[in-house]
């Protein structure tokens, strides 16, 4: 009997295939592929086998294609193209971009204007294929030859994935040389007909733009040329373009064709394996990849030689972003990757580690200098600024450094430290009347001559009197409310602001300091301005704020959000996109919040759409061994996948040193998907958060912030611990909250300058289940046997009440031995606590528990205890 049910649900699998998938001969010169998504048809006209219709299944009707077309082409040259060209015309006018000062910039530009980057290398073979056969797995075999090379392509519906069609192309050398295979072109796309196009990481928008470095460059539209881009600044190999039919066709190599950014035993990163375009040779909009690339590895072949090259289409009567995440989650497996995590070191260890190495001032690099009249504290900055001789200092997250000192009562911090913090803060605020007054004058002091100066040049922005006067000072105000004098900073940070403001809602790029002239006129400031208004509506309570702020915010949303536009706030990139991006998410957020205005919450969403184009998803994290600084590590340890960019496109850092480990956006995430539960978001925050411990330096515990450094630690930054702080407690606290299904929620601060969305905490008390109380940092009170749980401490002082909130961050159900030092508790002694209970989801206690004894906790996965003491 379970003989015939076994061949029973074999006869109907077989059934279901078949229905699934056909080849139907409609004539000699005619043959279909169908599925139940898609319906391919090919007719052999007078060039070869050509693409008749594609059609494509929205729910019960089928959706045709316009224009579709099936041309293949193939690239060929005798010689090795060359590498780089220093010189880039257009329309015989010479481009100099960028300036000369951007050294940065320059290199990664040199490098992306090659004829081979700029698909103007070698020579272009356009063919359709003359020959055509059936294979037995259900899938057609296309064949053609030229004097250059044999080729021979198979196409097959993906039974796993209907919308997905498979190809494999395999070219064989007729002759000596270097050679690239293009993906086929399925259709050619006019400009009416494009309602959207995106290669993650580089560019994207509804238009082609004719601007090319407005294009290239900072990926504000598709490039109005056939440019091909390579994958180390790719964050998804997935070029894809929607149609205003409904459509969204993208293509994708197969995982195993794409560069591993660390091969064996050192950095791989800028290997180019695949070539990613929204356009063919012949400048039509159609999605295209290409394999190898002519002139890099694998591109060389001799006579008889082949090379292979697989990926696939999808087409869905869907929009961009889930076309997107099927690249992501369905391919490229992003979703797994949590369960190869292994965590050596709980984020909340990290935080109390980081902290007693911020208070050494050696290895911190804390200085002290005398600037008109006071002592000005920060930490030292040895990374380029313009006129520095070494001699930079900074201070990065305010609103970390006044919570730590508020939330761990660290008196040295509050003595040694914030006086200092504040005056140079002070300092660095033009004070006097004028154009100026009110800004920041710049991010960093120089020691030797004495003076605040701009990242790359001696401009100011609004976006930096928003970041470094208005952040800043906000957060500051929050912990000490009666402070007046930055009271005083922070209104007439508000008003310049507001007198900086064009009457549209905007603001200009950068003035020069000296003469007050607009700089950078070609550029918009895309940035999230606007959000220094926020701050002062919420500190100052003067509507005409909020009024300025919301103008602000309609204009971002109209010339930024809605276009797929942004600008980036490094200096020292010449301000390409950048992580101001994932900002701007929270910074509709807490306008939201303010206004209860949907169009901020929509803006919000569709902002954090994009920024999830900002995350590595490639290539597939493995348990493979490596070779890393001599340390034998397993692939998922050293990946890029679920790490953000700092800036991503043709001359962002990310071409040459990776993604960060500086997730600031991870809180906001989190946030996101409480808000949305799109799955996306969350899988995201944790595969960045989790599991990082091959980054971080053991004698500092502050992770490297460049994926190239490894485990170098802070290097010439040492502030960044401050930021590493701010952004594991908003991503610990985002997850208390989300777990605790929002019954367990502290008011969050304002948004740090300038590496992303994470918020302060501690400044005012919180709830826990109804409970009212304050957010603790005590080093010792709580000691998990496992590192993947982490634990959040607040406290009712007058209540005698203690909250332990302990999360398990691990897609796995675990059992560990937790220990609570109860004595370790303000005002508490081991002998007099009164009792202790786990407190449920609603909010109700279980069974008393003893503390004095270590307690053996099951965690479900992605689990939240919390424990009630009473003191």
């Amino acid at each position: 009997m379970i003989f015939r049910k076994y061949l029973f649900y074999i006869s109907l699998f077989c059934c279901l295939s078949i229905a699934i998938t056909s080849i139907s001969w409609e004539s000699d010169n005619s043959v279909a592929l169908k599925g139940t998504s898609l319906n391919l048809r090919w007719e052999n006209k007078s060039k070869g086998w050509k693409f008749a219709a594609i059609q494509v299944k929205d729910k019960k009707r089928w959706i045709d294609m316009p224009v579709p077309d099936g041309g293949y082409t193939l690239l060929y040259a005798a010689t090795k193209p060359p590498i780089t060209d220093s010189v880039l015309f257009i329309d015989g006018k010479k481009v100099d971009f960028p300036e000369f000062i951007y050294r940065y910039a320059v290199s990664h530009w040199k490098g992306v204007i090659s004829p081979v980057q700029l698909n103007t290398a070698g020579e272009a073979h356009y063919f359709y294929p003359k020959k055509v056969a059936q294979a037995i797995d259900k899938s057609l075999v296309f064949s053609d030859e030229s004097g250059f090379a044999k080729m021979k392509s198979e196409w097959k519906i993906d039974p796993k994935y209907p919308t997905d069609v498979l190809v494999t192309l395999t070219l064989t050398a007729n002759k000596e040389g270097y050679f690239s295979i293009a993906s086929p072109t399925l259709a050619n796309i006019s400009k009416d007909q494009l309602a959207w196009g995106l290669i993650p990481g580089y560019f994207q928008g509804a238009m082609v733009e004719a601007d090319f470095v407005k294009a290239y460059a900072y990926g504000q539209g598709i490039p109005d040329r056939p440019v091909i881009v390579r994958e180390r600044a790719a964050s998804t190999l997935s070029p894809l373009m929607s149609l205003k039919n409904g459509i969204t066709m993208a293509v994708i190599p197969d995982p195993s064709v794409g560069r591993n950014p660390w091969e064996k035993d050192k950095s791989t990163h800028t290997e180019w394996k695949v070539g990613l375009s929204l356009m063919n040779r012949k400048s039509q909009l159609s999605p295209t990849i290409y394999h190898p690339v002519l002139g890099e590895k694998g591109s060389y072949l001799k006579k008889g030689e082949s090379t292979t090259f697989t990926f696939r289409y999808s087409l869905q009567a869907k929009g961009w972003y889930d076309v997107f995440k099927h690249a992501v989650n369905d391919i490229y497996r992003f979703k797994d990757f949590l369960s190869l995590k292994q965590t050596a070191q709980s984020l909340t260890d990290r935080i109390s580690a980081m902290h007693t190495y911020l208070m050494d001032s050696k290895t911190s690099m804390w200085k002290t200098e005398q600037y008109k009249g006071l002592t000005i504290g920060a930490q030292a900055y040895l990374g380029g600024v313009l006129g520095s001789e070494k001699d930079a200092m900074k201070n990065s997250d305010y609103g970390a450094m006044w919570m730590i000192a508020k939330i761990a009562n660290d008196s040295a911090l509050k003595a040694d430290r914030l006086p200092y913090a504040r005056n140079f803060k002070l300092l660095q605020q033009e004070d006097e009347p004028g154009f100026l007054q009110g800004a920041a004058i710049g991010q960093y002091y120089l020691t030797k001559s004495k003076k605040f100066t701009e990242e790359w040049g001696p401009y100011v922005e609004p976006i930096g009197l928003t970041y470094y006067t208005m952040m800043d000072i906000g957060n500051v105000l929050l912990f000490e409310p009666q402070d007046k004098e930055l009271k005083n900073r922070l209104k007439q940070g508000a008003e310049r602001l507001m007198k900086w403001q064009n009457p549209s809602g905007g603001w200009v790029v950068a003035y020069d300091r000296a003469t007050h002239k607009q700089l950078f006129n070609e550029l918009e400031d895309l940035r999230p301005t606007f959000y220094g208004l926020v701050i002062a509506y919420r500190i100052l309570g003067d509507k005409k704020y909020l009024d300025a702020a919301v103008k602000g915010a309609d204009w971002y949303i109209k010339n930024a959000v809605d276009k797929g536009h942004f600008l980036g706030v490094c200096g020292d990139a010449r301000f390409v996109p950048d992580f101001a991006t994932g900002q701007s998410v929270q910074a509709l957020l807490d306008l939201y919040d303010l206004t209860k205005k949907d169009s901020y919450l929509n803006a919000a969403i569709k902002t954090a759409r994009y920024y999830t184009t900002s995350i590595y998803t490639h290539p597939i994290p493995t348990k493979e061994f490596k070779t890393v600084k001599g340390i034998k590590r397993e692939d998922w340890e050293v990946s890029q996948v679920g790490l953000s960019f700092e800036h991503g496109g043709n001359i962002g850092s990310t071409n040459s040193l990776g993604p960060i480990l500086l997730a600031s956006h991870a809180g906001m995430f989190v946030r996101m998907y409480n808000l949305t539960k799109d799955q996306i978001y969350l899988d995201m925050a944790r595969a960045a958060a989790w599991g990082r411990d091959a980054f971080v330096d053991k004698n500092t515990n502050v992770a490297s912030y460049y994926w190239t450094a490894m485990n170098a630690g802070p290097g010439s930054f040492p502030h960044h611990a401050w930021w590493q702080i701010g952004w594991i407690t908003d991503y610990l606290m985002a997850e208390v909250e989300l777990r605790s299904q929002n019954q367990i929620i502290f008011p969050r601060g304002f948004i740090t300058p300038k590496v992303g969305p994470h918020q302060s905490y501690g400044f005012a008390p919180g709830k826990v289940y109804g409970n009212i109380a304050s957010l603790k940092l005590i080093d010792g009170l709580l000691k998990a046997e496992h590192p993947t749980v982490d634990h959040v401490i607040a406290i009712n002082s007058d209540e005698k009440k203690c909250y332990l909130m302990l999360l398990n961050n691990s897609v796995n159900s675990l059992k560990t031995k937790v220990e609570v030092h109860t004595e370790k508790i303000p005002g508490a002694s081991a002998a007099k606590i009164k009792s202790a209970a786990f407190i449920g989801a609603d909010g109700k206690k279980g069974a008393k528990i003893d503390t004095s004894k270590s307690l053996n906790i099951e965690f479900a996965p992605n689990g939240l205890k919390v424990i009630e003491v009473l003191y």
